[in-house]
C-alpha cells in the first residue's frame, strides 16, 4: 500500500483511499463515458473531501442509472426530486441539475467531435499523459493554464461545475497528467501504462 511504500501521502491510512490511490488514481482512462462520470463526481466533490465521494460512489452510480448520459439527458423534475430525496448521494440541486445539463453537453461532443468525448479530452494533451514529475505536494498545482483552458472550453460547450481546479483534479484522476510523486511506487507504473487496444 502507498502508505508503506513511500511517495504520495494524501491517501493517509484509509483502506478505501489507499486502494483508490494504488489501483485507480492516475491510470489513463480512455473510455468516454468513464471520463464523463469522473468529471461529474469531481463536480459533486467541490467543497467536500474526495473520500466522501468515494464512499458514496456506488450510490451515485445506482441513483444516476450507471451514469448513462443519454438517460440522464432525459431526466425531468421528477428525477431531480427523486435524487434530492436520496440520502446515499450529495443532495445538491444545482449539482444534480448541472449533471443533467452536462449529459446533454456530453452527447453533443460525443456526436460532434471526431473520436467522441474521449478524443476530445485526450486531444488537449496530444494523446499522451503529461509527466510533470512532482517530488513534493508543493510541486502540484491546484490548477494550470491548461486546466483553465479546458474549463473555459467545456463551459462554452454547455458544461457546468467544471472550474479550473475541478478540471485539474479530474485530469489527475483520469491520468491525463501523472501527479504521483516521483518516489511513489505508482509513478513509474502509471507512466508506462499502455493504452488498451
Amino acid at each position: 500500500m502507498s502508505g508503506s511504500r513511500g511517495g504520495c501521502a494524501w491517501p493517509g491510512t484509509d483502506p478505501l483511499y489507499l486502494a483508490y490511490h494504488d489501483e485507480e488514481w492516475g491510470v489513463p482512462e480512455y473510455d468516454g463515458r468513464a471520463l464523463w462520470e469522473k468529471l461529474i463526481l469531481d463536480g459533486f466533490q467541490a467543497g467536500l473531501a474526495w473520500i466522501t465521494i468515494l464512499r458514496k460512489r456506488e450510490n451515485f452510480r445506482r441513483a444516476f442509472h450507471g451514469f448513462d448520459p443519454a438517460r440522464i439527458a432525459r431526466y425531468t423534475e421528477r428525477d431531480v426530486t427523486r435524487l434530492l430525496g436520496d440520502e446515499g448521494i450529495i443532495r445538491h440541486r444545482g449539482k444534480i441539475e448541472g449533471t443533467m445539463k452536462n449529459a446533454r453537453a456530453w452527447l453533443e461532443i460525443e456526436a460532434g467531435h471526431p473520436g467522441g468525448f474521449s478524443a476530445y479530452c485526450w486531444d488537449w494533451v496530444d494523446g499522451k499523459p503529461l509527466q510533470p514529475g512532482p517530488r513534493t505536494m508543493k510541486d502540484v498545482p491546484a490548477a494550470t493554464p491548461l486546466s483553465t483552458a479546458i474549463s473555459k472550453d467545456l463551459k462554452k460547450r454547455g458544461f457546468t461545475f467544471c472550474g479550473p481546479t475541478i478540471v485539474y483534479a479530474w485530469m489527475q484522476a483520469c491520468g491525463l497528467v501523472n501527479d504521483h510523486m516521483t518516489d511513489c511506487f505508482r509513478h513509474a507504473e502509471v507512466a508506462h501504462a499502455k493504452r488498451p487496444r
